[in-house]
């Protein structure tokens, strides 16, 4: 944004003056973070190695590795793991040795979140499930609802979807409402009650994300998981909508998003009868998912291409347990009334 633009030029003369090029840090930092927000990955990064080569080794230890972390998910938001996973041990090196133990238990999580992105889920939970316990013991509210939202990104990965309810709640508590990052939580909780077959607490979900959320990565998800919602609902006029929506910002979806769209789209058509333009989909998805490495996405694309002419067949891969209404007094039941409350 300008404001960010103005800070930035405002912390730069500052610096000059000063002779401290580290001074410029928090500003190219937080620029870099609203790029990012924008899916402008590749100007973020441009931004973050800027900064590495302006300030050099007068960066702060926290300039440092946030900087390092923002980088690593850069990198990994591209789907350049081995970068990201570089800089994450990278981030994690320096807050070690800073005694930042918030910044080191994030860097633990952003390696597991590379693990999951390439297919490893036995890896990625463990390593959560670690850095989990170890928030929770050092009193480290923030990783630990991060390790707690990621813990059910995993399980819901998995396909162990009611485990990862609870999961995603318990992660929007703790971030807090007003907490940017409770929107990726809640978004998670609405693709996973969407997948349940819960389409209208999924929605419920979904909107809260819509109305709260300047993310544009966070949005994109939640518009692609209402198109979905809408297709299973057989309500074409819903699922054009979101179509419409999805298409204005295909250009700006990193590669994950853009392989989860065009295969919920090639869903979609399928379920509306288009099964030649849905094959044609998944083969473009197919595509974005090889050249970047996606590789669960590849297992689900082909998995799906299997059933492609069965809509039956469809919605029970793409459901747990389509349309039924959860028990009043599971966790899935608690969660549901809770949203209810909250979205009224």
């Amino acid at each position: 944004s300008t404001e960010l633009l103005l800070d930035l030029v405002r912390s730069a003369t500052y610096a000059h003056r000063r002779q401290d090029p580290g001074l410029v840090a928090p500003a190219m930092i937080a620029l870099a973070a609203g790029l990012d927000g924008m899916a402008c990955y590749e100007e973020s990064l441009d931004v973050l190695r800027t900064l590495e080569r302006v300030a050099r080794t007068e960066l702060r230890p926290v300039d440092a590795v946030t900087a390092t972390l923002r980088i690593a998910r850069v990198e990994r938001q591209l789907s350049r793991f081995d970068l990201a996973e570089a800089a994450y041990i990278r981030a994690g090196e320096l807050a070690t040795a800073s005694r930042n133990p918030d910044a080191a238990l994030r860097s633990h999580l952003g390696r597991a979140n590379v693990l999951r992105m390439r297919g490893n889920l036995m890896e990625a939970e463990h390593l959560t499930q670690a850095v989990l316990a170890d928030a929770r013991n050092a009193g480290e509210q923030r990783a630990e609802a991060e390790a707690e939202h990621h813990l059910g990104v995993v399980l819901g990965t998995r396909g162990e979807l009611h485990d990862a309810v609870p999961h995603f709640w318990r992660a929007f508590e703790l971030y807090g409402k007003d907490d940017t990052a409770a929107t990726f939580a809640m978004n998670d909780l609405g693709v996973t009650l969407s997948r349940l077959g819960a389409t209208a607490d999924a929605e419920r979900a979904l909107l809260y994300v819509l109305a709260r959320n300047a993310n544009r990565s966070n949005s994109q998800n939640a518009m692609i998981e209402l198109m979905q919602c809408a297709s299973f609902s057989r309500n074409r006029v819903g699922f054009e909508r979101c179509r419409t929506l999805c298409e204005r910002e295909r250009a700006q979806m990193s590669p994950n998003i853009l392989a989860d769209y065009l295969l919920r789209l090639a869903i979609g058509l399928a379920r509306f009868g288009h099964f030649d333009r849905a094959d044609a989909e998944l083969t473009r998805a197919l595509q974005v998912a090889q050249t970047h490495q996606l590789h669960e996405f590849e297992f689900r694309i082909e998995r799906i291409r299997a059933g492609l002419r069965n809509c039956e067949a469809l919605d029970l891969t793409e459901h747990d347990e389509a349309a039924k209404p959860p028990a009043p007094g599971s966790e899935l039941g608690a969660v549901c009334a809770a949203l209810t409350s909250l979205t009224g």
